[in-house]
């Protein structure tokens, strides 16, 4: 598999998904500590999905993210590029309707969702700025965006060491759980380049959503941030 660079070539950054798949949600526990599934919570509250509602659930991966708003009683679609992926989540999962669709080019009329988020996903959007405009296409009137993913941690000394554990500790977990842990490098190089808060914020705002704002998660490893169309 070639590992992805940070120009994240879509057909790369695909294969690289392809090949995590069977263990990926094993793998982002152990990664995480577990904070995974915190940071899930907060994303479906954060999101307030109920009966009747219809959201996308982008970069969905094999549903893990999803199945709670089926739960809830709203209509959830989980949408992701890999197939890898899709055909894992599908085995797991077959009653949600996994859709195959690229973040920049989705598969959706204008104005169909209640609600879209994506957690950890936008930054492997070959194009955020132009993935945030085609999720506000496809969101209705009025509706919201929220989008979880890794951030820059608030404070200096913490953050220090979070590099540190991206850089050198992380790959060398990943090997010893993941079914492809070359893609950890890629991870952990994204996550460093990636803006911060108030980066995101702006290109959200760029994107043509309204009242941007965020929420720091685990000291600023993760930031929820929130619009509305």
């Amino acid at each position: 598999m070639a590992r992805a660079e940070l120009d994240k070539q879509p057909t790369d950054v695909r294969r690289m998904f392809d090949a995590v798949a069977r263990r990926y949600d094993l793998t982002n526990d152990v990664l995480s500590l577990g904070q995974d599934r915190r940071w899930r919570h907060e994303v479906i509250e954060a999101v307030d999905a109920g009966w009747g509602d219809l959201v996308l659930d982008l970069a969905a991966g094999t549903g893990t993210s999803s199945q709670p708003f089926a739960d809830r009683g709203a209509t959830v679609v989980p949408c992701d590029f890999s197939l890898g992926m899709l055909r894992v989540g599908k085995k797991a999962r077959p009653a949600l309707p996994f859709t195959a669709g690229d973040g920049t080019r989705l598969p959706f009329a204008d104005d169909t969702f209640d609600a879209v988020t994506i957690s950890f996903g936008l930054r492997n959007i070959v194009d955020p700025l132009a993935g945030l405009r085609e999720m506000r296409r496809v969101t209705k009137p009025g509706g919201r965006l929220v989008v979880c993913e890794f951030s820059h941690p608030t404070h200096a000394g913490f953050r220090t060491v979070y590099l540190e554990y991206l850089m050198k500790a992380l790959p060398a977990i990943a090997r010893t759980v993941s079914s492809a842990p070359d893609a950890y490098v890629y991870l952990a190089e994204s996550i460093r380049a990636w803006p911060d808060q108030r980066g995101l914020a702006d290109l959200v705002a760029e994107a043509g959503w309204q009242r941007p704002e965020w929420r720091d998660l685990s000291a600023g490893i993760v930031a929820l941030h929130r619009a509305s169309k």
